[in-house]
This record gives structure tokens, C-alpha cells and sequence, in this order.
């Protein structure tokens, strides 16, 4: 039986599942967020440096976070569409990285920061462990 092309093909591998789908959903949503709050915010007029550069910092944080997210997300996408292997998506070159940046909580908690800002970076911290913890898993699988 011939295959439609224009029919995708049936997805078998993890980045196929329904948590690796909410999962994406979840990261590029809360990328959304954070364009949107850092393209609206208004520019920091803050008179005490410390603030400032704490802010600075947390920005970078959450958009450092969101990209190692997504380059991992989009791995494993390549590898359910057949573009790359399991065994190239494991090669260092496409692992999650940034784990000293990432999983520190910084100035998460800080009240002289923005509560919106405070909020994505939670949310982008918890979604980050969550994926680690992904690839955790199918580093140990030998599939």
C-alpha cells in the first residue's frame, strides 16, 4: 500500500506523546509571555544600579532558559520527524546545556523585581527541571 505524502507520517517516537506535546505547547507559550512582557515593559528608570542590573540579569536568565528549552524541544522534534538519530539528539552538541545559569534561582524571589517578571521566571525555571529531568530519562533509556 502506497504512502500519501502529503499524509504525515504516524508518530511513534517520544517527541509523538501527549506530555512531550503538552510539554512544547507549555515552553512555547511561556516564550510568548516573555516576548510580550520584555517587548511592553516600560524602559527601567530605576535610580539604584543594583535594581537595574538585577533586573538585566533575570531578563537574560529567563530568555537563556527559554532558548536551552526550546533547542531541546526541537531535537526532539527532529527525531520523531526522522531528521536526525536518538543517537545524534544524545551527542553533547544537543543536550540541554546551561545548567549552571538555569537551575539557579537567581533573584527569583527578590520584591524589588517585577511580579510579572518574578512569575516567568519560576515558571520557566520549574518547566526547565521538568525538561532536565526529560532528558534524564531518555539518556538512561537505551533505545
Amino acid at each position: 500500500m502506497a504512502t500519501d505524502p502529503s499524509t504525515p507520517p504516524v508518530p511513534t517516537a517520544f517527541a509523538a506523546t501527549a506530555f512531550f506535546s503538552k510539554t512544547y505547547d507549555e515552553a512555547r507559550d511561556l516564550l510568548i509571555d516573555a516576548r510580550d512582557y520584555l517587548r511592553v515593559m516600560e524602559p527601567v528608570r530605576w535610580g539604584r544600579l543594583a535594581v537595574s542590573l538585577a533586573h538585566s540579569l533575570e531578563t537574560t536568565r529567563l530568555t537563556t532558559r527559554l532558548t536551552h528549552i526550546m533547542a531541546w524541544l526541537m531535537v526532539q522534534r527532529a527525531v520523531d520527524a526522522g531528521e536526525i538519530t536518538l543517537q545524534e539528539a544524545r551527542e553533547e552538541a544537543h543536550r540541554l546545556g546551561g545548567q549552571s545559569v538555569c537551575l539557579d534561582v537567581g533573584a527569583e524571589n527578590s520584591l524589588t523585581l517585577p511580579g510579572q517578571l518574578r512569575a516567568l521566571l519560576q515558571r520557566s525555571r520549574m518547566l526547565y527541571q521538568r525538561v532536565a529531568r526529560l532528558e534524564e530519562m531518555l539518556l538512561r533509556d537505551p533505545g
